[in-house]
């Protein structure tokens, strides 16, 4: 019995959850709903163990086109199809939706492949928003994509992007009257931290061929 439990311990295993829509009003004609996202693993290839973080739809159709812009010949798993009529106030269209977005991560991290995307870990794991993601991925920001994950709801990051909105503002009056570089320029002259792909972290990339043999999806 105890070597059984041992060996169900070991086992890999990933369980992602999409759960409790709100409703969000943006100004007096526009609302959205987002839905968060939970995300409980053992996974050497996850920064965190357990997460949880709020996603609209629009960012998962921008996560979508990212994978399949980098996944080359594997396919991609379809989205919700998006519907005119879609009503925010339907509670049966809701949850239609948020099934079939529950779904779609669900395949996706049964691909071992798509997991070395560093944007997919920052869409679970951070609250970064989609055009964040993409600079973080490029190495264009002050943190990296473990910081952007282990820290994210702490502050931490938006006080890093404040502090690097002031130097931008205080090395480009420097720059401006010939005396320095601001700090778009250092991040464009320095080279990109991945060698292969920006996208893909080496590090993740690295563990999936072990975690390809012993994954196991969990449902909710």
């Amino acid at each position: 019995m105890d070597g059984m439990l041992e060996n169900l311990s070991k086992t890999e295993f990933i369980s992602v959850c999409v759960q409790d829509p709100r409703l969000h009003k943006d100004d007096l004609w526009h609302t959205h709903i987002d839905y968060e996202i939970c995300l409980h693993t053992n996974s050497m290839c996850f920064r965190k163990k357990a997460s949880s973080v709020r996603r609209r739809y629009s960012e998962f159709v921008w996560l979508r086109h990212c994978l399949e812009r980098n996944a080359l010949i594997i396919e991609i798993p379809k989205l919700p199809p998006w519907n005119p009529f879609f009503s925010l106030r339907n509670t049966g269209q809701v949850t239609q939706r948020m099934k079939g977005l529950q779904e779609f991560l669900e395949i996706v991290l049964q691909t071992p492949l798509l997991l070395s995307d560093s944007r997919l870990h920052l869409f679970l794991q951070s609250d970064l928003s989609v055009t964040k993601i993409e600079k973080c991925a490029l190495g264009k920001t002050r943190y990296t994509v473990a910081e952007a994950i282990q820290r994210s709801s702490s502050g931490y990051i938006s006080r890093l992007e404040d502090k690097a909105s002031c130097d931008s503002d205080c090395e480009s009056s420097t720059s401006s009257s010939g005396l320095g570089l601001s700090v778009d320029t250092a991040i464009r002259e320095s080279p990109l931290p991945f060698s292969e792909s920006s996208d893909r972290d080496p590090e993740l990339f690295s563990c999936l061929s072990e975690f390809s043999n012993k994954y196991q999806l969990i449902e909710p």
